[in-house]
């Protein structure tokens, strides 16, 4: 054993930690074969060599299973006294079934002793991994024991170790509805570590007296645990030091229940701030409450109420006598011509559609029962203050927020490129609208996001204009489909200083997942919510806040640069923090499709929202939702409570490794180029200077410092990949080279750019099948050049050089006509007085581009000005909206446009446009 490999962590190598798994899973693979090596080699050099690598490796993977509960730390002493006997023959065989234990996932359905050795033993192993192949999972997933894995952190002997795990083992019953191992831990910085890399860990028992620092070195936890000192921390008390740790691993995992140990005065440690504990208990001898409540607090979150409730209904025999004749499947059960539809579907489905609100259901508009409890389950999971689900798509909920928010005339700052769904809501609430222009990356013809400046500018542009009063939201994306990342909490902190009340409105339809990793968590709208409102609570947020004021005060105000050129803060005495996001559920986590969710976190719901939110929320739901899209989104909200973390943590290792070979390999590097920070976030705003996450020195360790740190980010599990040099754009490579010939499907495509995306459902096998995919069109790219002409050689230097170089410039949004502009020293429009004009035909005209006709009126002086939304894909959002003077930066783009598809343009006829008279005749009151 080398003992002075136990210095020297994965972590430091890996950079950042959510490669563990995949480097856990390639390392006992990779010790699994020196070993199948060591034992048939003759050679006593290699032999020597392979030694030497064998320690390392089981040096590499003790350090990685000491957070795990399987293999133990008994099976690893036995794993190493084996290697030290240089008994290679019997230490082959326990690493292999070790492997195929944890392939299975046998562990988690029994105990896997190590020690034995016979072939009984060996074969249940194999029977489970055949039993994988077979079903494509591990065995028995819905029928076994959910398992997981109680954290104990306390200062233990290796034997006080095995004691206390038998005495939680000892108390396992078969009756119980869970079966959980125990791992133990000695000091705040391995709690941490645990509760980083091992999934499995539900539950964390604090007990007593424990160090602060590791053995190992844990440059994983750098960013976690700046600001923290350790001599600070080795003189705090035993229950400053425990209530400290259930503070950050609430913040790394806020899922996991966590419970108190504590010898000392537990009516005085009671008192202290330990809202993250579920319970204090008294010394550390009564293991059967314990055990009991532990179990007690998993099913709290195990619980599905509504697909239960549903579950149970389908098992009732009723008679219908009401609507829906496929209820119970009695309209097609006896069909003679459509019982292929249950041959498909199975019975289940049929048993459980009904219109019923009562016999243990519930009413998605008025609930009081088990959608009412999912729906309170959902909001606890996502860290709201109140969650709701929608049926029908996050377009509705997008629309519900809005209606319920915004009055006729309020004022919205929203995002010009957001989905068309906010662009129709602002129609239907009657809201003027002031577009804002998010940074465009005209070289991958992509907009970013919009930056903070821009924002805070046009804030001071209505407060000097005397109509602050009138701005209501701020709408904006996070994250973008492409993958840009706001700083969320310091945009709402600014925004608040100049306006304390604003409503936010989040769209966060790709981004339900963040909630579930502790590096995306703080850039979602509910995270930030919280801490703001904590920190604009506290004694120390005053101090520096007046602070703050003395030195703004002595500013001048009406100089741009004061409010621009520095960061601030909002008055705490006025501030109100009222934050909603939308949540297409379906995209990102486990639901069926068009499930989607409300979140809210308003200090004025109750008294200001409630219920015009409520009439909203009656006004677009259907009075017959589909309760599998409510059950699944119950089951999904279950899901990520119990294994989000686990699930995204490998979403991303995927989109990492998948990253790591396209930025390697020379001939994929040579057509298909993976878009990386700086690409797609100007320098301007990464305060953290980092331009890839990705270094093949020191790996993916740059990732978290600009997460903390930069205005904006670029999530890395949606891959953009520029494909100019192919010759090919990014339509026709979507369609005739990924569908038509490997079946892969994708949707997000630019001129010259294409979008992959990983999620939770996203496999190693997949990631390899892309690369293979991606490596066989580069191939054939390579052929196409080496095999053509020089004619054709031209053809596609023309075409290379049209997707890398000819690319027209992005648009700004113009400006609306003024016959749409109540304000003339402000920029917002009434959209939906513009919308409706173009209602009567007499209104509008078409004017054709193509043939210069419109371009003509331009130069004769005449402000053209759309009738109608006008969306190409891509990029998929409008160009024009109703009542936008049309500019010659737009009609640029559009005729440079070599996509098929334009909503709101027909060809044939062209633009639809309002008539001058239109826009000279005066509004109707």
């Amino acid at each position: 054993m080398n003992e002075s490999s136990h210095t020297e962590t994965p972590y430091t190598a890996l950079g950042f930690y959510h490669k563990i798994s995949q480097l856990r899973a390639d390392t006992w693979n990779a010790l699994k074969r020196d070993l199948g090596q060591l034992v048939r080699l003759n050679d006593e050099s290699r032999a020597r060599n392979l030694i030497k690598a064998i320690d390392v490796k089981l040096t590499r993977l003790e350090i990685i299973e000491d957070y795990h509960a399987f293999p133990s730390k008994e099976d690893f002493r036995h794993l190493w006294a084996l290697f030290d006997r240089e008994e290679y023959v019997l230490l082959e065989k326990v690493v292999k079934r070790l492997v195929r234990a944890l392939i299975s996932e046998s562990y988690r359905r029994r105990h896997v002793d190590l020690s034995e050795t016979d072939a009984d033993a060996e074969d249940l192993e194999t029977l489970d991994a055949l039993a994988q192949l077979r079903h494509g999972h591990p065995a028995s997933n819905s029928s076994a024991q959910p398992y997981f894995e109680l954290l104990i952190v306390d200062n233990l002997s290796s034997q006080e170790e095995e004691v206390v795990r038998e005495a939680f083992h000892s108390l396992r019953r078969p009756e119980d509805r869970f079966v959980y191992d125990v791992v133990t831990v000695r000091s705040f910085e391995d709690a941490l570590i645990a509760v980083l890399v091992n999934p499995n860990i539900q539950a964390c028992l604090i007990r007593y007296e424990f160090p602060y620092k590791s053995k190992y070195n844990l440059s994983a936890l750098r960013n976690y645990l700046e600001g923290l000192s350790e001599q600070e921390l080795e003189h705090q008390s035993e229950a400053e030091r425990s209530i400290l740790l259930s503070s950050m691993i609430h913040e790394l995992r806020p899922e996991i229940d966590q419970f108190l140990v504590t010898s000392g005065d537990v009516e005085a440690t009671a008192s202290r701030d330990i809202r993250h504990f579920n319970r204090i208990f008294y010394r550390e001898t009564d293991y059967i409450e314990q055990h009991h409540t532990i179990l007690r607090a998993i099913d709290s979150r195990y619980r599905t109420p509504f697909f239960d409730a549903l579950r149970e209904y389908s098992k009732k025999p009723t008679g219908v006598f009401h609507a829906m004749p496929i209820s119970r499947g009695k309209s097609v059960t006896r069909s003679h011509w459509a019982g292929h539809m249950i041959d498909f579907y199975g019975i289940n489905i049929f048993l459980a559609e009904t219109s019923a609100t009562s016999g243990g259901l519930d009413s998605l508009l008025q609930p009081y029962g088990p959608i009412k409890k999912a729906q309170e389950y959902a909001a606890r999971a996502f860290g709201a203050r109140q969650s709701f689900f929608v049926t029908n798509g996050t377009s509705t909920a997008n629309k519900i927020v809005v209606q319920a928010l915004v009055k006729p005339r309020d004022i919205v700052l929203i995002d010009r490129d957001c989905h068309k769904s906010h662009h129709y809501g602002m129609v239907l609430a009657g809201a003027h609208v002031s577009y804002l222009d998010s940074y465009p990356l005209n070289d991958y013809s992509m907009y970013g996001a919009v930056p903070l400046r821009e924002i805070k500018k046009t804030l001071l542009e209505y407060k000097r204009a005397g109509q602050l009063h009138r701005v209501k939201m701020l709408l904006l994306t996070n994250c973008t489909f492409d993958g840009v990342v706001y700083n969320v909490r310091r945009v709402m902190e600014e925004c608040l200083a100049i306006k304390p009340d604003l409503v936010f409105l989040w769209d966060e339809a790709w981004f339900a997942f963040a909630t579930f990793n502790p590096t995306y968590r703080p850039r979602t709208a509910m995270h930030a919510a919280r801490t703001l409102r904590e920190r604009y609570r506290s004694e120390a947020y005053r101090e520096e806040y007046a602070a703050w004021k003395a030195e703004f005060d002595a500013l001048d105000p009406d100089d741009d640069a004061t409010w621009l050129e520095r960061r601030l803060l909002p008055d705490p005495e006025t501030v109100r923090i009222r934050a909603y996001a939308t949540h297409s559920t379906h995209k990102t986590l486990t639901s069926l499709r068009q499930g989607s969710m409300i979140h809210v976190w308003d200090q004025d719901f109750r008294q200001k929202v409630e219920a015009p939110f409520h009439e909203a929320y009656m006004t677009h739901t259907s009075t017959s939702p589909n309760y599998q899209i409510v059950a699944s989104l119950d089951v999904g909200r279950m899901q990520a409570e119990m294994e989000g973390f686990e699930l995204v943590h490998a979403q991303v290792e995927a989109a990492l490794s998948l990253r790591e070979q396209l930025y390697t390999h020379p001939l994929l590097q040579k057509y298909f180029r993976v878009l990386k920070n700086s690409d797609m976030v100007p320098a301007e705003y990464r305060e953290s200077g980092v331009e890839s996450y990705f270094d093949p020195v020191t790996g993916w360790n740059q990732m978290e410092e600009a997460w903390a740190r930069d205005e904006f980010v670029v999530d890395p599990t949606r891959v953009t990949i520029a494909i100019g040099n192919t010759g090919v754009d990014g339509d026709a490579f979507k369609n005739e080279y990924l569908m038509n010939k490997y079946g892969i499907q994708i949707n997000k495509t630019s001129r010259n750019t294409v979008l992959f995306m990983t999620n939770i459902g996203t496999t190693r096998g997949s990631i390899a099948y892309l690369l293979d995919v991606l490596i066989k069109l580069a191939k054939e790219f390579e052929y196409r050049w080496e095999e053509s002409s020089r004619p054709e050689r031209k053809i596609i230097e023309r075409r290379v050089h049209s997707l890398t170089q000819e690319l027209p410039p992005l648009p700004d949004f113009s400006r609306f006509h003024d016959a749409f502009r109540q304000c003339p020293e402000t920029p917002e429009g009434d959209i939906r007085r513009a919308y409706f004009l173009s209602y009567d035909e007499e209104n509008t005209e078409y004017l054709r581009f193509d043939n210069g006709e419109l371009q003509a009126e331009m130069r004769a002086g005449r402000d053209v000005v759309s009738a109608s939304f006008v969306i190409p894909y891509p990029p998929g959002f409008p160009v024009l909206v109703p009542g936008q003077v049309i500019s010659e930066e737009i009609l640029h783009f559009l005729q440079a446009l070599d996509v098929k598809e334009i909503h709101g343009y027909r060809p044939e006829l062209g633009l639809i446009v309002f008539t001058e008279e239109a826009l000279a005749a005066p509004p109707e009151t």
